[in-house]
């Protein structure tokens, strides 16, 4: 069971949903947010434990990404998904003030 299927959106009021996701170009997304943000996070090097290893070596399977609404998040066919808050903290604001 992976860190975000344990606590789901619908368990924590307090938590940030994924509502979309656009590959923007290599280990690059950009991410909507529950919130109404859009913002743009670089996966790359934060790929650094073994679970990520098949994204990294694969970019076609990377490229499938997608939105689980079940746990707010984003998620690869292999199983392979990413904790919404973590994603979150590392984004940037797709359009910089």
């Amino acid at each position: 069971m992976s860190a975000t299927q344990q606590v789901s959106a619908a368990q924590s009021p307090h938590l940030v949903v994924v509502t979309a996701v656009k590959v923007l170009g290599r280990y690059v997304l950009e991410l909507t947010f529950d919130t109404g943000e859009v913002n743009v996070v670089d996966l790359e090097p934060m790929m650094w434990s073994p679970i990520y290893q098949p994204l990294l070596t694969d970019y076609d399977l990377f490229r499938r990404v997608c939105v689980n609404a079940d746990v707010g998040t984003i998620a690869w066919p292999n199983g392979v998904d990413w904790p919404p808050d973590e994603l979150y903290s590392n984004s940037k604001a797709a359009v910089p003030d």
